[in-house]
Formats: structure tokens, sequence, C-alpha cells
């Protein structure tokens, strides 16, 4: 038996009594059976974040329970099937690793071996007339974005591992497409390509593929930078942030957001970065710092839209939410362990999702599902994520299968609910990860 169980286990003891809750009424406040409490406090169960987030929220210790939690050993590779290679023109730039058949963005250094030099050269050529005069030069520029924004819409609607191959190429087109076009119509499609990368960096993530992610997302930045835009290496540090959060570390999180916070960045990103702050602090179970970032968040996308030109260009982070900073309030509240509070959030925010936004419908509503399972609503939970499952069928998510994880355990601990018992067929084929 570990030492740090039994530390957990005699604080939340003193605190509970301290408190004036019994062991019923203590079961109740947390939605946990009076037997899995006693097993903690007496260190025969090793405690859980999320446990360790309700009790601090049902006694109002700030945290204090969180961080006693004990670290779990660093998780070895999933075994996830990994994203297959694709023939073509991406097949001689990828980077295969010698233990799996991933593929990775060619490196800035296979870029310049394979001739691609030019392209590290064209944010800093002078613009020429001819470039300036050129009538296909923002057609070709609009008829690209217009390919960029359907294949956004399409990630809505299907595996991530279908969109890859297809992203992956693209972007590899534009950057070549760039190189031979040249001037500012090659800055403008270059721009893109990185775009495309980013794009490719958040599929791969969702496919599971937390190495190709990070790869991709460095991929974008040397591509940005080439076209002139120094912003997009901090985007990246959200996008990693993203990754760390999934990770469970919260340190790691709100460590790579707050670097890109500083004031002479644009106000979306910070606004973005002051999100996935939150998220972190929540993480980490501090109430008061999570929502400071949250208001942060708030008037910095506020000024998002009031100083930001509408220059066409695609919009970094996610485009489906009517208002961001409300939904991620709903999701911060169920890390915080607040549930109740969460579900009455995401309830409101989720009402407002565009019926075609599949993947973000089914983002959302596993965590609303989660809150209301959490809250103790095991039917109105079941009812919800049968809804889910039902009308979101074949978009599948590594990110969204961790809070329908999270989801089967909760509801776990209600064996013989008739809803549950209905659902675990449903979500458990939810669940299995689909042969490629």
């Amino acid at each position: 038996m570990l030492e740090q169980p039994r530390v957990f286990g005699a604080e939340l003891r003193r605190l509970r009594i301290a408190a004036g809750f019994t062991l019923t009424r203590f079961a109740a406040a947390v939605h946990y059976s009076k037997g899995q409490i006693s097993k903690v406090e007496t260190g025969h169960k090793r405690p859980t974040n999320e446990f360790a987030r309700l009790c601090d929220a049902a006694l109002g210790t700030d945290g204090a329970l969180t961080a006693l939690v004990p670290a779990l050993p660093e998780r070895r590779p999933s075994g996830r099937r990994p994203v297959p290679d694709q023939a073509g023109a991406m097949a001689k730039d990828s980077v295969e690793r010698p233990d799996d058949t991933r593929w990775f963005p060619p490196t800035r250094r296979q870029l310049m071996a394979a001739g691609a030099v030019s392209v590290f050269g064209i944010a800093t050529a002078a613009p020429t007339a001819t470039t300036q005069a050129e009538p296909s030069g923002q057609p070709l520029i609009d008829a690209y974005r217009g390919l960029y924004d359907q294949y956004r819409r399409i990630g809505q609607m299907c595996p991530p591992q279908v969109l890859l191959p297809t992203l992956a190429e693209q972007s590899s087109a534009l950057r070549s497409l760039a190189v031979s076009t040249g001037g500012d119509t090659g800055r403008g499609l270059l721009a893109l390509a990185a775009r495309f990368a980013e794009f490719t960096g958040w599929m791969a993530q969702e496919a599971g593929d937390d190495t190709a992610a990070a790869r991709w997302t460095s991929h974008a930045v040397d591509i940005a930078e080439a076209a002139g835009d120094g912003h997009m290496a901090s985007y990246a540090l959200v996008r990693r942030a993203l990754i760390t959060y999934y990770r469970g570390e919260a340190a790691e999180t709100v460590a790579l957001a707050e670097g890109a916070l500083p004031s002479r960045l644009p106000p979306r990103i910070r606004a973005l970065a002051a999100q996935r702050a939150a998220q972190g602090y929540a993480l980490d179970g501090d109430h008061d710092a999570c929502m400071r970032q949250l208001e942060r968040a708030r008037a910095l996308f506020g000024r998002a839209a009031a100083e930001e030109p509408a220059s066409g260009a695609p919009v970094l982070g996610p485009t489906h939410l009517s208002d961001p900073v409300a939904m991620v309030t709903g999701w911060c509240l169920l890390d915080l362990g607040r549930p109740r509070q969460a579900a009455e959030a995401l309830d409101t925010e989720y009402e407002r999702l565009a019926p075609d936004a599949l993947r973000t419908r089914r983002r959302y509503g596993a965590r609303r599902a989660l809150a209301h399972a959490m809250s103790g609503e095991i039917g109105y939970a079941c009812e919800l994520t049968r809804d889910l499952l039902d009308h979101t069928s074949g978009v599948d998510s590594e990110t969204i299968a961790t809070d329908l994880r999270r989801l089967a355990r909760v509801l776990a601990r209600h064996p013989r609910h008739p809803a549950y018992l209905a659902l675990v067929p449903s979500l458990a084929a939810a669940l299995t990860p689909q042969a490629s």
C-alpha cells in the first residue's frame, strides 16, 4: 500500500468530520458510494483527481485535497492503430519512424535538402510590380481559402483518420505552389499552407497521435514564419497546451498557455491562451485563478472583435461556439468539481450549437452528459448520451473518447440503474476502436 493514499485518506476524513459531514451525507454530496469513500479514507483505494476535486468543492477546501493526490506512473503508449501512410507527393516528404508506420511532415532540413529552400525566401523577397498587378493571384488564394473552409466543415462530420492524408497532401501542394508562384501570391498561399498544417495537427491529435500532432504544429510554425506571420509560434503554445491538458498535466498546461499571453500578441491568440490557462487551473483545482483567466479571455475576445479587421484570413481556434467563454466556463466548472453548475452552463450553450457541427456537438455533448452524471442525474445523463451517440455516429475522436471513458466510469458506479443497463451496448461500441 502506498503512503500517499493514506495521507490523502486521513486528511479527507479529518476535513469531512470538521465540516460536519457524516459519511452518508458526504456520499450524497459527491455522488460516490459510502463504501468507495471509506476505502479512500482508509488508504485502500487510490483517489483520482476527479474525486479529489469533487471533495474540495463539497468541503470548500480550495484545492487542498487535489494537491495531495499521488501522481500516477508515466503512461505507456496507448497502442491505438497508427494513421496509415499515404501515397503520392507527400510520401517522398514524409519521415517514417523505424518502429511504426506513422507519417510526419517534412522537417525544415528536409525541405531545404529537397530544394524547397526558396520557400523560406518568399517572405523576404520584395513585392514586384508584376506580382502586385497579377490578376489571377487573389482568386487563387480565395479558391484555396474556400477549400480550407470546406475541409473544416468536413472535419466536423467524419473521422479524422479519413481526412488526414488529404490534408497533408494539400499542405504539401500549397507549399510547392507558393514556391513556383512567388511574390505576394506566394506569401498568401504559404500562409494558407500554414493553416492547413495547423489543422492537420489538430486532426492528428483527434486521431490519438500526439507525436504527429506536435510535429504538424511545429511545421505550421515554420511555414507561417516563412510567410511573414510571427504569431503562429505563440498560437502553437496554445495547441501544445491542449495536448498536455488531455494528459492531465495541469502545471504544464498553464505554463504553455501563459507563454502566449504577452501584450504584443493579437488579442484573439491571447484570449485563446487565457481560456487554456483557465482549463489548466481548473485541472489543478484553483477556482479563483480559473475564473480570473476566463474573465481575461472574455475581455480579450471583446477587444479582438473591435480591433481586428475583417481580413478574410481563417480564424484561429474554434469557430462553432456562439460564446466560447461561456462554454469553456461550463467545461472548467466540471473539472473544478462543480458538476451541477457545469451542467447548467453546458445545457444553455449546447442548445446554441449548429446542428451540422457534429464534432463540436459530440465534444461538448459528452461533457454535458458527464456533468449530469456526476450530479447524480443518471437517467438524464443516459438519455443525453444515447441521443448524442445516435446523432453523431461516425465522428471518431480520441479527445472526445477521453470524456466518454470518464462518463462510462461514472455511470458504471450505478450498475443496476435501468437506463445504464440499456445504454451499455451503445456506449461500449462507441468506445471500441474501429479497424482502419
